[in-house]
């Protein structure tokens, strides 16, 4: 009797193991800007394979373009659709509070990626999934300090306003230089939008404006090498340092050269991988943390060949 038992047990164990393993999940994801940069559309390259290798998991694909409106309309389609999980890489991290308070009364779990929201929004969320920018930001300036051994003027090249990865990056990075290094002297920070040629631009300005130049933070490498650029046809480039944050191709291309100092290494195969995960780790019951953050070191010309080339 206790034999009959113990194998009914066991079959009815091994039919719940493959009925699990065999339930699929529609997940839907709204991006920021697909056509911006090369990261993100990388991103949605990656994202797209790691779900294909699931085997299990269909996927409802968006770009919002930049658009706050349409990413809210995406996520209301996505609510309509009743897919079984959200990710959201936000265009505006407060503006999508609403949006994301909806999916979450409808039972729907949302993963944010990439870009955090704003506090208010956390309580509606399963996870974050992404770097942390502000110890990114923090991370460049302890490379700006040890790159001028402390002291100079520098200008900042942010990327989008309002945009909390933005945001973030220059926080990090204003508030570790003044404590790391309170000789180096930040006079001005301009946006560029993560817009090569606009950042070549305000590097232009910041150029004919300042007679004194020692170093360029540049909330990521695609700005970054704008500034370098504008600084090259300035034929001014030898006297100043360049440091930036997600590490480009033409930013690693660059540290080769030793035209470009130092930046941060951050993978948008990792990003896309790991915000998937996240939200199949949130389906499938487990203990998900609320912050997930994938690391992104330091590079500089010391540990370059420790790290791949970029494929964006």
């Amino acid at each position: 009797m206790f034999y009959k038992t113990a194998l009914a047990t066991s079959v009815m164990m091994l039919s719940a193991g493959l009925a699990q393993a065999e339930e699929s999940y529609r997940i839907g994801i709204t991006q920021n800007n697909v056509g911006v940069d090369s990261y993100q559309t990388t991103y949605e390259s990656a994202f797209e394979e790691a779900a294909e290798k699931q085997g299990n998991v269909d996927i409802v694909v968006l770009d919002a373009g930049g658009d706050v409106a349409r990413q809210i309309g995406q996520m209301q389609d996505l609510i309509q659709q009743n897919v079984d999980a959200i990710i959201i890489w936000p265009t505006n991290g407060q503006a999508v509070i609403p949006a994301i308070r909806q999916a979450h009364k409808a039972g729907i779990p949302v993963v944010v990626t990439n870009s955090k929201i704003a506090e208010a929004g956390m309580e509606y969320i399963a996870s974050f999934s992404g770097p942390d920018n502000v110890q990114q930001g923090a991370s460049s300036a302890e490379m700006m300090c040890e790159a001028l051994d402390g002291e100079g003027q520098i200008v900042q090249i942010a990327g989008q306003p309002g945009y909390t990865t933005a945001m973030e990056r220059s926080q990090g990075f204003e508030e570790r230089l003044a404590e790391a290094c309170p000789g180096i002297e930040l006079v001005e920070t301009q946006p560029a939008d993560w817009n090569r040629e606009k950042a070549q631009r305000v590097m232009e300005n910041f150029l004919t404006k300042y007679d004194d130049i020692d170093g360029v933070y540049a909330g990521d490498d695609n700005m970054g090498v704008g500034a370098l650029n504008a600084a090259k046809s300035a034929d001014r480039a030898d006297e100043i340092v360049f440091i930036g944050a997600t590490n480009f191709a033409v930013g690693y291309e660059a540290i080769e050269r030793g035209e470009y100092y130092g930046s941060i290494y951050q993978s948008p195969v990792d990003d896309a991988e790991a915000a998937l995960q996240t939200a199949l780790d949130v389906l499938s019951g487990e203990d998900v943390p609320k912050m997930n953050f994938f690391e992104t070191p330091k590079i500089t010309a010391d540990n370059l060949a420790e790290f791949e080339k970029p494929v964006f």
